[in-house]
């Protein structure tokens, strides 16, 4: 059987796809590991992963953060959080559970998502979507964000709600809540519709 490939690499964020089982099964591209001390991020323009800042605090992520390709959080995802202005005007983001060490980013991989938080950010909504790593042997069967311990979920929330902090300022962020997979899929399906329009017109 001959496979089709592409000579050049793909851009993470355009060039890929968010999977063809979206939005319970979505692609991930991996931008930072639980083992960075440096937050990374994938450059718009290059598509290549640089160096955004280094994590000002002791918190490491708590799981494999990245985001699903040729998704968007724009207008139809601001909708979906209360009290916030607009959307990020980024690619969603995705937490991705595993029990196997995985310490090398850029790497693409396959997630069942499982629920989200809803996160605001100066007043901009920051979604991050609670996902396993597809075919895990310890987390590969959770189907719903509470099939997950709630000290795991405790992490996620503790990393999010003070990586930006910066000492005698008041914080940015706020976690609002968690959602279940309804939730999370409803975020997901904005998402890939937000950026349909909003890079429609670029292709």
């Amino acid at each position: 059987m001959t496979e089709t490939y592409s000579r050049w690499r793909p851009h993470p964020w355009h060039g890929l796809e968010p999977g063809p089982d979206a939005p319970r099964v979505v692609n991930a591209y991996i931008e930072i590991t639980p083992f960075d001390l440096m937050k990374y991020e994938v450059d718009k323009a290059s598509g290549y992963l640089r160096v955004d800042r280094p994590q000002r605090t002791s918190s490491q992520p708590p799981s494999l953060y990245g985001f699903i390709p040729q998704t968007y959080c724009g207008e139809r995802v601001r909708r979906l959080a209360p009290g916030c202005e607009r959307g990020d005007g980024d690619p969603l983001d995705i937490c991705v559970i595993s029990e196997r060490p995985i310490n090398h980013s850029e790497v693409l991989l396959r997630a069942v998502v499982v629920g989200g938080l809803k996160i605001i950010d100066r007043g901009e909504a920051d979604d991050k979507i609670i996902a396993v790593l597809e075919g895990d042997y310890v987390w590969g069967e959770a189907q719903e964000i509470g099939d997950l311990p709630g000290a795991l979920l405790e992490r996620i929330e503790h990393y999010f709600s003070t990586y930006k902090l910066v000492p005698d300022e008041p914080p940015k962020i706020e976690v609002t809540g968690r959602y279940g997979f309804k939730a999370a899929a409803a975020v997901i399906r904005a998402s890939i519709e937000d950026y349909r329009e909003m890079f429609s017109k670029q292709a």
